[in-house]
């Protein structure tokens, strides 16, 4: 599965309110667009957090795609950006909450790009960060400003020009983009954008092991999550980056699954999850959750519509 998944990776007017920052307001449901199973998705699996149940909403993405990026404005939207279908695109999605009906953006990406990191700073941007346009990596990173959805391009870079990135934000101060896959190599590195500024620095902390398309996911304003991706096998741990120091440790709690390119959300102050992804014999259509503050893990009853990889996730976390 691991060959497969190479072969195709490389062929392959309305007033926005800040939210205030208060965690564990009672988040509503996290997404999972697109993807691929036998072929490239268009269906968005929606996850309600109060029950852990599992529906598929009317709408549906521009195009089928996969390899795409996610990030959202908690209580307003959520945004699926770039991908792959028969060729990379620049196009972004917009699901707008709590009716879940679907818009296109007039903005694009900078370029055409799959394989970046989605996160944001909700009330605020979105960003999208690094990726492959088909022919190089890429180290750019977009910034979609929520009040009018549209798209400057920082000028902070990505330490290395990387595809296959985890996206991850403790909302309100900074997101991260961690590991990936470079043209020297598999990537532990940790960057962090500073909101308050747009600018990059990076971690003293990395990643448990080097390696490509982890999922990521946050409890905004205590830690991130980065799990699973491929290493030299495919990875079922999961490393914790606590804020505000950014000291990396690895859960005792590990996937069901070892998987790549899975996706992550969160309801954040609760629980984050992750869902689907490529593992060495099979593709996956689990769902598993960790508790917040303890970490532990559990596998929702409810799965996605099809076993599936490459998908993008946000959440309608409520309140951040």
């Amino acid at each position: 599965m691991f060959g497969l998944t190479f072969l195709q990776a490389t062929s392959k007017t309305t007033t926005h309110r800040r939210p205030t920052f208060r965690i564990g307001a009672g988040g509503v449901a996290g997404y999972a667009a697109g993807g691929h199973d036998s072929a490239a998705l268009s269906g968005i699996d929606k996850i309600t957090f109060s029950g852990d149940t599992k529906s598929t909403l009317a709408a549906t993405l521009t195009s089928a795609r996969y390899y795409v990026a996610g990030f959202a404005n908690s209580g307003v939207a959520g945004y699926v950006a770039g991908g792959f279908s028969t060729a990379v695109l620049s196009g972004i999605d917009k699901i707008t909450f709590p009716a879940d009906t679907k818009s296109t953006l007039a903005a694009t990406l900078t370029t055409a790009r799959r394989s970046g990191a989605g996160f944001a700073n909700s009330g605020t941007a979105g960003y999208h960060a690094g990726g492959y346009d088909g022919a190089n990596n890429l180290s750019g990173i977009d910034k979609i400003t929520f009040s009018a959805d549209t798209k400057s391009t920082l000028a902070a870079t990505l330490t290395t020009a990387r595809k296959y990135v985890a996206g991850f934000a403790n909302s309100g101060t900074a997101g991260y983009a961690a590991g990936g896959d470079s043209t020297t190599g598999l990537l532990s590195a940790i960057d962090k954008i500073t909101f308050s500024t747009d600018s990059k620095s990076t971690l003293a902390a990395t990643l448990t092991s080097a390696r490509y398309a982890p999922a990521g996911f946050a409890n905004s304003g205590t830690a991130g999550y980065v799990a699973g991706g491929y290493s030299t096998s495919f990875q079922s741990n999961i490393d914790k980056i606590t804020f505000p120091a950014d000291t990396k440790s690895t859960l005792a709690a590990t996937l069901t699954m070892a998987v790549a390119d899975a996706t992550g959300f969160a309801n954040s102050g609760t629980a984050g999850y992750h869902a689907g992804g490529n593992g060495a014999t099979s593709n996956s259509s689990g769902i598993d959750k960790f508790a917040f503050p303890g970490d532990t893990k559990t596998t929702l009853a409810a799965t996605l519509t099809s076993a599936r990889w490459g998908m993008a996730g946000f959440a309608d976390s409520g309140t951040l």
